[in-house]
């Protein structure tokens, strides 16, 4: 039976749904002269030759879930992995509102406007932002403002503008407002600097006055509708396409983005590290790998230089961001670098909790590795070793682990500033606690260091009741 897919309700122009193991939109007769138009404008087709649209064939109508509606069901590539503006790198982000302006004024150039402008309707694919929405796109009509202007403004231009002139943290309140975050929340949190920056007074603070003007009043639509032509569609997309692209953050020092520089490896011991994750990955071959404290990404590329489709996460936005300026840099396509804090992972979302996954609801995949991360989350975090192990065998069949241990400088550093309240942690203890959800394959010690590298597979029963 066709399965509806939660994230896709809202539209009338159509709905994505599965079918199996398969991923088709049902495209409804509403939507019927501007699908035509889509698709035989030209616009369609320049739009998946460049790869910046998601790329779809017709199949047959009776897959229909809603026939009565249907006008037709296409299915469209798929895509590795699906990602949120929320878990998403600053560079990430401006990416995406820069690809959603480009396609914006390219569909006027086809007599079409883009009357979606979320940032939830691009997604990364082979290392960069790609459009996925095709129900997205409508007739121009020559005087009408741009629907999706303020849509824009709260998905887009609102947060990179806090992120690059208040605080790079800021980008969290997409996930507490995943309709975009209100412009008056945000004119009231940039700094006053801001309002002698043309594009930021026009587009943030003079929009979100403008929207406290009209929201206690009773007006008609007709009556607060501005009459915008062509050239002035141009132009307002042309002014926001020049705020964006004059909005930065420096490079980014956090405390982990010289991680790699400030570790107990000599480079012969990190080499042999590298060797010994690449021969556990050729073991496991899997399809799919989820890097979890992957930081810039040095061994996450392990995996994706084997062109495995590779997530690398990590809570630091610093490294996130060097991981995804190197992702562009070297035009690497299995990479995708996110933000993620494992205490605190992307919950489910929206309405129902549903419109948007959590972490382990995109899951599971065949490996996760976790390298030099289990101190962090046993004594940064005070999880549980056998907790851990209960979470990571949620996530994946087989697990790449490194045991640093606490005379480690990495662990000492860690409890410098606290009291030590854990003689369980140690490699004899962590093995048991990870035995009782998987099975150990391989134990290495990384030469010329005290750490050890494990190969665990999940334990076939993994639904045993969690061990006190």
């Amino acid at each position: 039976m066709p399965e509806k897919v939660s994230g896709s309700f809202r539209d009338p122009s159509g709905f994505m749904f599965k079918h199996g193991a398969k991923l088709y939109r049902q495209v409804n007769q509403k939507y019927r002269e501007d699908y035509d138009l889509l698709m035989t404008s030209g616009l369609y087709e320049q739009l998946t030759k460049s790869k910046t649209l998601v790329a779809h064939k017709e199949v047959d109508l009776q897959l229909a879930p809603l026939p009565d509606i249907a006008y037709k069901i296409i299915q469209p590539e798929m895509v590795d992995f699906i990602s949120y503006p929320y878990e998403w790198c600053f560079n990430q982000l401006k990416d995406a509102a820069i690809l959603t302006l480009a396609i914006s004024r390219r569909a006027l150039e086809f007599g079409m406007s883009l009357k979606d402008a979320s940032a939830y309707n691009i997604q990364f694919q082979n290392g960069r932002p790609i459009f996925i929405d095709t129900l997205s796109f409508e007739k121009y009509e020559e005087g009408l403002p741009w629907v999706a202007y303020k849509q824009f403004c709260q998905h887009f231009l609102a947060p990179l503008a806090l992120m690059a002139k208040t605080d790079i943290r800021l980008s969290k309140l997409l996930r507490l407002h995943i309709d975009g975050i209100p412009l008056d929340l945000a004119s009231i949190l940039l700094p006053a600097s801001t309002k002698f920056n043309f594009g930021l007074a026009t587009h943030i603070h003079a929009h979100a006055k403008s929207q406290q003007r009209y929201a206690d009043k009773q007006v008609s639509q007709e009556e607060i509708k501005v009459r915008l032509s062509k050239s002035s569609m141009v132009a307002l997309l042309d002014s926001l396409l020049s705020t964006v692209r004059s909005l930065n953050v420096k490079t980014i020092q956090t405390e982990w983005t010289d991680y790699y520089q400030d570790n107990n490896y000599t480079p012969a011991s990190f080499e042999a590290k590298r060797q010994l994750v690449k021969s556990f990955i050729e073991r496991v071959e899997p399809k799919k790998v989820w890097d979890l404290g992957g930081n810039t990404g040095e061994f996450s590329r392990t995996a994706s230089d084997m062109n495995i489709p590779t997530v690398c996460f990590d809570i630091d936005p610093g490294a996130v961001q060097q991981n995804y300026d190197l992702v562009k840099q070297n035009k690497e396509k299995f990479m995708l670098p996110l933000v993620m804090d494992l205490n605190n992972p992307s919950p489910d979302l929206g309405w129902h909790s549903s419109e948007r996954e959590s972490m382990q609801a995109r899951g599971p995949v065949d490996l996760v590795m976790a390298l030099a991360l289990i101190h962090h989350l046993a004594i940064s975090n005070n999880v549980p070793l056998v907790d851990v192990a209960i979470y990571l065998a949620d996530l994946a069949e087989n697990l790449i682990i490194e045991f640093v241990p606490k005379s480690d400088s990495q662990v000492k550093r860690l409890l410098a500033s606290r009291l030590d309240i854990f003689p369980d942690y140690n490699l004899e203890c962590f093995k048991k606690s990870f035995e009782t959800r998987f099975e150990l394959i391989l134990e290495q010690k990384v030469p010329g260091s005290e750490r050890t590298l494990v190969l665990f597979r999940r334990n076939q029963n993994n639904d045993r009741a969690k061990v006190e």
